[in-house]
């Protein structure tokens, strides 16, 4: 299955939200649409989810306008939306009920989800008296028991300690194996960089970068060197200023050119005590800052 939007424009009023957004997300593999609070994700989300329509652009799957009575689409919400005070099992079958569901199907999908979950013996429990990641699991649940063909996770990983974040991870990389489209929205790059194939970053409502993220981070020019060793000293003396020390301890070496890298390599290797060098490539978090932080 692959999903694309083309050209998606929206306005309200006067002001224009989103401009000509553009992507393609197959199923089977995982997309990360990325930006800033503001920059145009929530309103992409709904148009896709068809909450509200377009101004302009399709929404298409396999090529063809989305059939939202054939096509499930399961959302959790950066913000929790069930009822506190309520059952939990009331409130997840009347969810998978709107879903299409019939209250039999509803009731055993929601009880495999529990139980898959750790949460069955909360079944009968208001949804107040559990903690806030209890309640993202619960709010989980909402999205996978009608059993989607598109999968929006919006910061999923908000509230969760280690081992329910863990927890998690195994039931997306499930629902990736399916052959379902997972699509994340989350400021956590090393979520983002751990499952996505593929990434969007909107900035101001358009499509600053798209594409392969392996491919993105390879298209950078190569003119630098990452360098561990537990004696920097002697190699910060003789590069100069074109060696810095970043965050974690390594340094980085700036090249005169890309094709000086393999002689740099062979310099280091047999005058110094190093533990490794390779060529530096960008984290998705510095390619975030780049794309997402300037004006388009």
């Amino acid at each position: 299955m692959i999903l694309e939007l083309k050209n998606i424009d929206k306005s309200f009023g006067e002001k224009e939200v989103l401009k000509g957004v553009t992507f393609t997300a197959e199923g089977g593999k995982a997309f990360g649409l990325l930006g800033r609070n503001g920059a145009g994700k929530t309103t992409t989300i709904r148009i896709l989810m068809n909450v509200f329509s377009a101004n302009g652009g399709e929404v298409l799957v396999d090529g063809k306008p989305i059939d939202y009575d054939k096509i499930g689409i399961g959302y959790l919400p950066e913000e929790r939306g069930l009822y506190p005070k309520k059952r939990i099992i009331d409130q997840l079958v009347y969810f998978a009920e709107l879903k299409g569901m019939s209250a039999k199907e509803a009731t055993k999908a929601v009880d495999y989800w529990l139980e898959r979950l750790g949460m069955a013996e909360y079944r009968n429990k208001r949804l107040n008296t559990l903690s806030k990641g209890n309640q993202q699991k619960i709010q989980l649940i909402t999205a996978l028991a009608h059993d989607p063909h598109i999968v929006i996770l919006d910061e999923p990983f908000s509230g969760l300690d280690p081992v329910n974040a863990m927890l998690l991870k195994d039931v997306v990389k499930e629902q990736i194996a399916q052959g379902k489209i997972v699509l994340f929205s989350s400021h956590q790059m090393s979520y983002i960089e751990e499952f996505c194939d593929s990434i969007a970053i909107i900035n101001a409502g358009k499509v600053a970068i798209c594409g392969d993220l392996h491919e993105i981070k390879r298209n950078y020019v190569r003119d630098r060197l990452v360098v561990s060793t537990t004696r920097p000293e002697p190699i910060k003396a003789d590069f100069g200023n074109t060696c810095t020390v970043r965050e974690d301890g390594t340094l980085l070496i700036q090249l005169t050119s890309p094709n000086d890298k393999q002689a740099v390599m062979k310099r280091l290797v047999e005058n110094y005590d190093i533990d490794e060098v390779r060529v530096f490539e960008p984290s998705l978090n510095d390619i975030f800052v780049e794309y997402a932080g300037a004006r388009v």
